[in-house]
């Protein structure tokens, strides 16, 4: 049962008690006033003592570990920019090296494509010059050849035309004659 209703029934059942609430009857102040110092200065003392340090120690480690964790993710953060530094200048010299080394190939490609087409063009130019040799070769045995042809059918020609007989010497010298004239 609560307060009031115990003194509820205690007013109904006891017809000669006042109707007064206990903590403002004055009879009771002095006693009241007591406890009150008494309790309040056990509550300051467990409070000043042992409830307040304890709260202000966990405020203070709690404000401790938050700036440590704030010191280590500035930290982190000084860390994970150093590394994007270094990742992007990693980046930057390899892209270097590459453009270095497809350089550095394109020019050796070059050179040697060069070789290549001097040694090409030589070996050209010595075919070249061999099928002109033989052409001339062949050009002059067909001269040689046209020439004793032309003799002998200078020869032949003055035996039936004139009926005289000609030399093979005298038949090549009239065909030599003739083709330095022309």
């Amino acid at each position: 049962m609560t307060l009031a209703l115990m003194l509820y029934v205690a007013a109904e059942t006891d017809p000669e008690a006042e109707a007064v609430f206990p903590p403002f009857d004055t009879s009771n102040f002095a006693s009241q006033l007591f406890w009150l110092a008494i309790t309040f200065g056990v509550l300051y003392l467990a409070m000043s003592r042992w409830v307040l340090p304890r709260i202000s120690s966990a405020i203070e480690e709690r404000r401790d570990r938050i700036a440590d964790d704030l010191d280590a993710a500035s930290q982190a953060k000084a860390e994970a920019d150093a590394a994007g530094e270094a990742y992007e200048k990693a980046l930057a010299d390899a892209r270097a090296k590459a453009h270095g080394i497809a350089a550095d190939t394109r020019k050796a490609l070059d050179d040697e494509l060069a070789k290549e087409t001097g040694e090409v063009e030589a070996e050209l130019v010595a075919k070249q010059e061999a099928a002109e040799a033989a052409i001339k070769s062949a050009k002059e045995k067909a001269y040689a050849e046209v020439r004793g042809i032309a003799a002998d059918a200078a020869s032949a020609l003055t035996d039936a035309l004139a009926g005289m007989e000609t030399s093979d010497k005298a038949a090549a010298d009239a065909v030599d004659a003739a083709a330095e004239g022309s």
